[in-house]
């Protein structure tokens, strides 16, 4: 996995960062009160509170190690104009067989939001498009079958 990255905008990299020092500091802090809060309810086998704080710690515990891990490999990219695809460009797309045109902006895995129109570049469009200029048409395969898409604009 040392090869592998993780593509972010400045903006995205400076909010997780944002979260991680929140999660490291205030969050941990009020799950150990409430953990020693529950502690102090008596039996811990069947005190539902202890349980639910441990729950809680582990939950906070494994996202502080989610956004270690994405800050390490994180790739900064910004958006830019092009010539050919990339990750961070805006690229406009016609469907084969349709009229409307789409545009999608290509991302990391963990910006795609797809009612903001940012796709992943792990997805098989945004996968397909990278390296497509202006012009050209591409394929790849989904579940309901073969989908061709031509680029009519990169940003």
């Amino acid at each position: 996995m040392s090869d592998e990255h993780e593509y972010l905008t400045k903006e995205k990299f400076e909010e997780f960062k944002k979260e991680l020092e929140h999660l490291k500091t205030t969050r941990r802090k009020e799950v150990a009160q409430n953990l020693e809060y529950a502690k102090g309810l008596g039996d811990l086998a069947e005190n539902a509170e202890y349980h639910e704080a441990r729950d809680t710690q582990a939950a906070v515990e494994d996202r502080i190690a989610h956004i270690e891990r994405i800050l390490k490999l994180a790739t900064i990219i910004s958006t830019h104009e092009t010539s050919a695809v990339s990750i961070g460009s805006a690229i406009t797309v016609l469907k084969d067989g349709e009229k409307d045109k789409r545009t999608f902006t290509i991302v990391g895995s963990e910006e795609a939001d797809m009612s903001a129109g940012k796709i992943s570049v792990k997805s098989p469009l945004g996968a397909a498009s990278l390296g497509k200029k202006k012009g050209e048409s591409f394929s790849f395969t989904s579940p309901s079958g073969t989908m061709i898409y031509k680029i009519t604009d990169i940003k």
